[in-house]
């Protein structure tokens, strides 16, 4: 039984090929500081999850791996409570491949940082149902 709140592992995006090609040319970006998401549409096969997700938070950010892994813990977090945002907005036969990179170099409190996710989830979710109806229209 699926948890409606989990993040389990098959939801990561982890092979090296489909985060070489989230970051090729082809994807698109969105940015609400101090997050910037960059994501894919890919075919959905009906095995995989709808959406895998890649989270990261660089070392010239924050240098000491205590401040990286609780803001990469803020993200996991605030994801994982709205994850339906973006499910909701995929098209039929459609995944959705995205990446969450931080930008700041100071701490944010995990408040503004669900808000900042929402907000930026939304952004591509909005993003993602305009493609579909410009093709539609076409």
């Amino acid at each position: 039984m699926e948890k409606p709140f989990g993040f389990p592992k098959i939801e990561h995006l982890c092979l090296r090929t489909d985060v070489e090609a989230l970051f090729a040319s082809g994807s698109r970006a969105s940015s609400v500081y101090p997050l910037r998401a960059v994501y894919r549409l890919v075919d959905h096969d009906g095995k995989e999850p709808k959406v895998k997700v890649l989270i990261s938070v660089s070392k010239r950010c924050f240098k000491h791996a205590v401040d990286r892994n609780r803001a990469k813990r803020q993200l996991r977090e605030a994801y994982r409570h709205h994850k339906d945002i973006l499910r909701e907005a995929l098209p039929e036969n459609t995944a959705l491949h995205i990446g969450f990179l931080w930008l700041s170099n100071k701490p944010v409190t995990s408040a503004v940082v669900e808000e900042r996710l929402v907000k930026l989830m939304q952004n591509v979710g909005d993003k993602l149902l305009k493609e579909q109806e410009n093709k539609n229209n076409e």
